[in-house]
């Protein structure tokens, strides 16, 4: 078993091209820029749409959770924000976490910044938290995002069908999870 409050003292990660830092209201103009773009919400299955003051309160509240870490990933170069990845809903019991990510645009696909930043995710979740198992879901009209998850290591397990309704069709989810002793290419 971990700690409930594995995030009371969130880290900043770090690869060759990206900086991991913890989401907060500093985020809010590429966060809310990223939640406008057609080709994210859908990939995301984001029903939702919200108002700025939703945003700016919900960045204020990223801080003070102990259970789950928010990131925003900037791009170390020029300081860019190039998107989100979150480890969600904590079992302390069985070690386990839920993982998203959501670059902020299709002008930042296909660079790797997904695949960097997942690794960096998985290294820290693994190696310094000491998590057995991390979990995610992914829907079927996103292939990019299920090669980067199994570039990552991640193992396609089960799929829930139709688990989202998209401009009027249904669209199946890919429930997929990496271990800690899993490889890790």
């Amino acid at each position: 078993m971990i700690a409930g409050n594995l995030f009371a003292q969130q880290s900043t990660l770090t690869t060759d091209r990206l900086r991991l830092e913890p989401l907060g209201p500093e985020h809010f103009d590429g966060a809310w820029a990223a939640l406008q773009d057609p080709e994210g919400r859908r990939l995301t299955g984001t029903h939702a749409v919200f108002a700025p003051e939703q945003i700016r309160s919900w960045l204020q509240t990223r801080a003070g959770e102990a259970d789950r870490a928010d990131w925003a990933i900037i791009r170390a170069e020029d300081g860019v924000y190039v998107g989100e990845v979150v480890l969600n809903d904590l079992d302390p019991d069985n070690e386990s976490m839920g993982f998203r990510i959501a670059l902020s645009s299709p002008k930042v696909f296909g660079q790797g910044y997904g695949t960097e930043a997942t690794r960096a995710v998985l290294g820290h979740a693994f190696d310094d938290l000491g998590l057995h198992r991390i979990e995610l879901e992914v829907f079927e009209f996103n292939p990019r995002a299920q090669r980067v998850y199994e570039k990552c290591g991640f193992v396609v397990e089960g799929r829930r069908r139709e688990a989202l309704r998209w401009d009027g069709e249904w669209v199946d989810a890919i429930s997929m999870a990496v271990l800690a002793g899993d490889a890790r290419p």
